[in-house]
């Protein structure tokens, strides 16, 4: 029988809490730590879908990306939606662990899953995080086998992530070698991709301001949407966990999903 201490240690082990930002809400926000767990959850955020799923199936355990709670909380109550999603897990006494941004910056985090998927060689960090080899930080640059054109570049991405429209800024002939990549809302990780010399930054979701930036710096910018760009490495966490401890049942939500769409 596994407790959820033995499963914290795998995922601490994997995704190191010290890489995450100051800023950020990571590791075990609810949940006793002696407590058996058999079934374990991942998602990419604690939605009214994802919480049904976790109770209905009987999840003893939720790994959510996206931290629940994130901000500091004076209450919890059904006055608010976050109160009741948080009162529903605490009644079906299911414990929520969040890597987060700690994810996002190890070894084998969102970003690391990306970059191998669109088959980057020389992979590293974009940002080495302070006091860290230079194999763990923020975001990953990597080069292409050889020189490709954006259009290329568009229709290898769209292949690793199951799209089929991805936006952007830039000229679907220029060439492009060096990538940076940072998954979810990485907009200000732009700067660091141009100083590292890239001719192409991929991340989830960047604003207006950002992308005028980078059309005038001459860099090209594509934008999958912010689940599509981390999502599919939650899949990848829960094979990684099923892996770790046969013993106990993990999945990916069969029924979160992006809230956007496209008319």
């Amino acid at each position: 029988m596994h407790t959820l201490s033995d499963i914290i240690a795998i995922l601490e082990n994997f995704a190191p809490l010290e890489l995450a930002a100051a800023w950020d809400n990571v590791g075990l926000l609810v949940g006793n730590r002696t407590k058996p767990v058999h079934r374990v959850m991942t998602c990419l955020t604690m939605t009214d879908a994802s919480v049904s799923e976790a109770v209905e199936q009987g999840a003893d355990l939720v790994v959510t990306h996206h931290p629940l709670p994130f901000q500091p909380l004076k209450r919890i109550t059904s006055d608010t939606r976050e109160g009741r999603m948080l009162l529903q897990l605490i009644a079906a006494n299911i414990a929520v662990y969040s890597p987060h941004t700690a994810f996002d910056s190890s070894r084998a985090g969102i970003n690391q899953h990306l970059a191998t998927a669109l088959r980057l060689l020389d992979i590293a960090p974009l940002v080495v995080a302070d006091g860290q080899d230079d194999e763990l930080g923020t975001g990953r640059i990597g080069i292409l086998p050889g020189p490709q054109t954006l259009r290329e570049v568009i229709d290898r991405l769209k292949t690793a992530l199951s799209l089929g429209i991805v936006r952007g800024v830039g000229q679907h002939d220029q060439p492009i070698e060096r990538i940076a990549i940072a998954c979810g809302s990485g907009g200000s990780l732009l700067d660091s991709a141009i100083a590292a010399g890239c001719h192409a930054f991929i991340t989830g979701e960047a604003d207006f301001h950002t992308c005028l930036a980078a059309e005038a710096a001459g860099i090209a910018i594509l934008l999958t949407g912010h689940y599509a760009s981390e999502r599919f490495a939650l899949d990848a966490l829960a094979e990684y966990l099923g892996e770790q401890l046969p013993e106990i049942e993990a999945w990916a939500s069969h029924d979160e999903h992006d809230p956007l769409w496209i008319a």
